[in-house]
């Protein structure tokens, strides 16, 4: 059975995983489907601080306690990093006019923490 891992279109409403799409793994980078193309997301220090700046807080404790609840748009601020730490800034910048849908974010989001603590891929 071909699927999205063999080269084909991942299924639409899901952020996939690309483990042998390219990405830098030492680097931390995971590529997602989002908004019907593959896009690269890394969770740098850049991103990290902007998320900080974006959230009202300071130091990674609090960034990871706020990050356990958080609004649609904190989602789209988390992600939005994301995305620019893996390069792709014009996408972050267009975000909000994308159609991304609420599982699509969550699961970027999830994927590009899991990548940069080494658990991403298969």
């Amino acid at each position: 059975m071909s699927g999205w891992m063999d080269g084909d279109l991942p299924p639409s409403g899901l952020a996939a995983l690309y483990p042998q799409g390219g990405e830098n793994g030492a680097r931390g980078e995971v590529r997602v489907w989002l908004a019907g193309a593959e896009r690269r997301l890394c969770l740098t220090l850049g991103a990290l601080a902007e998320m900080e700046t974006a959230l009202g807080v300071a130091g990674v404790e609090a960034l990871a306690e706020r990050l356990r609840g958080l609004s649609a748009r904190d989602l789209m601020v988390v992600l939005a990093a994301l995305l620019r730490g893996g390069g792709e800034s014009a996408f972050a910048s267009e975000l909000d006019r994308a159609v991304v849908t609420p599982r699509e974010a969550a699961e970027a989001v999830a994927a590009g923490f899991a990548a940069s603590s080494g658990q991403a891929g298969g």
